[in-house]
């Protein structure tokens, strides 16, 4: 008999996809299984279809019968299928809302779990230490793959940041912002760019005309901005919207 493999997000759906294909129901198929779906780690990472295998059952052959090739004898009871494992959550309940969130000593240890889960499925073996702060967590990611965790101006540290806080932070009760870091890679940025922004800001007191910065985040903004908040003579807004949202240093003009 014709067997064909087929896949979907589910195995339901593989299944369906087989009936359309011979036009039959579901009972008229000997379904063997050969891969469940799994989701992925935040739906993203390591996301695998569904897949069997179908044979379509003769007029002549019972419903139950084994499929071709199947050695006979006793039947055995099928393995039971291992539940996936269930996803990390430390969480309470607010009775005045009805809202759940992470405890706050638990925010830290949850959050490192978020990381190394994510490093994992990128094959790196990077341990990952906790510093906490009056209003930050910070995580460092320690080894040699510094490069491709930072990535262009911090973009692949800043996009980890924010997939870390969304998933530890399911909801905006005010706590702490979770600070992803690798090689002491946020404070070296933190002094380029206070320095940056003193040699512009002497560059606007000279030439009194007004110099737009490149795209930078919002953390970046900032950072020049408070760089900038008490020298005289310059000013600092912020234009745009979104990714287009630019940092403007501008001359002061006197009474």
């Amino acid at each position: 008999m014709k067997s064909l493999e087929f896949e979907g997000k589910t195995i339901d759906e593989a299944i369906n996809r087989a009936c359309e294909e011979w036009h039959v129901s579901r009972d008229k198929l000997n379904i063997e299984i050969i891969a469940d779906g799994t989701a992925g780690f935040f739906g993203i990472l390591g996301k695998k279809q569904a897949k069997i295998r179908a044979t379509l059952l003769s007029l002549a052959e019972p419903l139950d019968s084994p499929p071709a090739g199947t050695p006979t004898g006793p039947s055995k009871p099928a393995p039971a299928r291992k539940k996936p494992a269930a996803p990390v959550e430390v969480e309470t309940a607010d009775n005045n809302t009805g809202l759940r969130y992470e405890t706050d000593e638990n925010t830290a240890l949850l959050a490192k779990t978020v990381v190394e889960g994510i490093l994992t499925r990128m094959s790196l073996d990077c341990p990952v230490t906790i510093r906490e702060t009056a209003d930050k967590i910070i995580l460092n990611i320690e080894g040699n793959s510094s490069g491709l965790l930072i990535g262009r101006r911090g973009q692949n540290l800043d996009a980890l940041q924010y997939v870390v806080n969304k998933a530890v932070h399911k909801t905006p009760n005010g706590r702490k912002m979770i600070v992803v870091d690798t090689e002491s890679y946020r404070q070296r940025r933190e002094e380029t760019l206070t320095a940056l922004a003193a040699k512009i800001g002497e560059k606007v007191k000279k030439t009194k005309k007004a110099v737009t910065l490149n795209y930078l985040n919002a953390h970046n903004r900032r950072i020049i901005h408070m760089a900038l908040q008490d020298e005289t003579g310059i000013t600092t807004k912020s234009r745009g919207e979104g990714e287009y949202r630019k940092l403007i240093i501008v001359p002061v003009k006197k009474d």
